[in-house]
């Protein structure tokens, strides 16, 4: 099993990119993701490290729609 662990806010971005979704827009230092087969938006703060329950809502998120495009 593995464990969660914080990472900076850069790799977090390029993973999110990296299954599919875009940038849609800032608010504050939050930054705000898409793709067209989620309930709902992924948001994490653009801080020095996204921590390990805002990268698991992020990934419930996802859900069965987490696949690699």
């Amino acid at each position: 099993m593995f464990r969660l662990t914080p990472v900076h806010w850069k790799k977090f971005e390029k993973f999110v990119l990296y299954i599919g979704c875009h940038f849609e827009r800032q608010s504050g230092e939050h930054r705000i993701y898409w793709r067209s087969d989620l309930k709902r938006p992924v948001v994490f703060p653009a801080d020095k490290e996204v921590p390990v329950f805002i990268i698991r809502n992020n990934l419930r998120t996802f859900g069965k729609n987490f696949y690699l495009v």
